[in-house]
């Protein structure tokens, strides 16, 4: 059983510990955040002692590997620290806020052998996964283009806002992990636009946007499309879209059953979307930890690893400086 060690006790920190606890390949070692009532609460929900400070959890040994689930401005250090300790990490995204301080990061842990993976879920959705081994297997002939829609249910709270980095280091950045994952090449160029649709005065505030869409393209001509809303009133919209030579292959968004009612006056009447991510990707969250503790338990590279962390922040850099100068930005210019 594989010791797994959760630094965060927050949502999703909260989650990831019962589903580890829940594994049945791992065992939740421990659990910590500065806030002790948030980790009082982890710890009798899920059974798992409660140690003091991070250095307490990576001295433990008890504590095989960890997943980082803290406030974003500690990732890279508490990355860096287990490395330090010889623990294998699963980090939630983004690495940091800054692309500097995720290269100093690289610097820091490059040469370590121990398995570094980041929390890039929708890789694990299955309907997601199945368009991404579609486009690798052929099926759908020489890629084209690849759509991805991803619409929140509505705005989060300000506090949380202002200090999450911005939309495209936020929300959009999965986005940009799926785009590379699927597309199978690195994007070369990003063009951006941004607009204050949702809650205007808050973005300006904020210095901000609520609605995006970003066009990227690869050397080969591949290109992917990502449009983004803080606010869609019908649920939390995802889909992924491959289209190719020979065909397209849709991931689509899902809903608590699939039956669809027609009458009189109406047809097709379905169900909401499923509200939020947590119940969205529930299978794809299991599979994740799944994954990680089986890189843990081969020493082999994490499925989804700190490299493309940083390209992913990358792009969400080229987007950024995009909008600010109005124009189409090599993601070179930024690296």
């Amino acid at each position: 059983m594989i010791g797994i060690a959760v630094l965060g006790c927050g949502r999703i920190g909260a989650m990831h510990a019962a589903n580890i606890a829940a594994h049945p390949g791992a065992r939740l070692a421990a659990v910590q955040d500065i806030n002790a009532a948030a980790a009082a609460a982890t710890a009798a929900a899920t059974g798992a002692p409660v140690l003091a400070s991070a250095a307490e959890v990576l001295a433990s040994k008890d504590v095989d590997a960890v997943l980082i689930a803290t406030a974003t401005d500690t990732h890279a250090d508490l990355l860096e620290q287990a490395v330090a300790a010889g623990k294998p990490v699963l980090c939630e995204k983004p690495i940091d806020l800054s692309l500097a301080r995720v290269n100093r990061c690289a610097e820091t842990i490059r040469g370590s052998k121990l398995p570094i993976q980041l929390g890039f879920v929708r890789r694990f959705d299955p309907g997601h996964k199945a368009v991404h081994d579609a486009v690798a297997s052929g099926d759908l002939g020489e890629l084209h283009q690849v759509v991805i829609t991803s619409r929140d249910p509505g705005l989060a709270p300000e506090a949380y806002m202002k200090v999450s980095g911005g939309i495209f280091r936020d929300m959009t950045i999965h986005d940009f992990d799926m785009a590379r994952y699927i597309l199978g090449e690195e994007p070369e160029t990003v063009m951006a636009v941004g607009s204050r649709l949702v809650a205007p005065a808050m973005m300006v505030r904020l210095n901000d946007f609520d609605t995006v869409t970003v066009v990227m393209r690869t050397a080969s001509g591949k290109q992917a499309i990502i449009t983004n809303s803080r606010e869609a009133l019908y649920g939390y919209d995802q889909r992924v879209e491959a289209f190719g030579s020979k065909g397209m292959a849709l991931s689509d968004n899902r809903r608590p059953h699939q039956m669809r009612r027609s009458g009189k006056n109406f047809s097709e009447h379905a169900a909401p979307l499923l509200h939020f991510f947590i119940e969205r990707y529930r299978e794809a969250f299991d599979a994740e930890i799944d994954a990680f503790v089986k890189a843990v338990e081969t020493g082999q590279p994490a499925v989804v690893g700190f490299e493309d962390g940083r390209r992913a922040l990358m792009l969400a850099e080229a987007a950024l400086k995009s909008i600010a100068e109005g124009r189409a930005v090599k993601v070179a210019e930024v690296a």
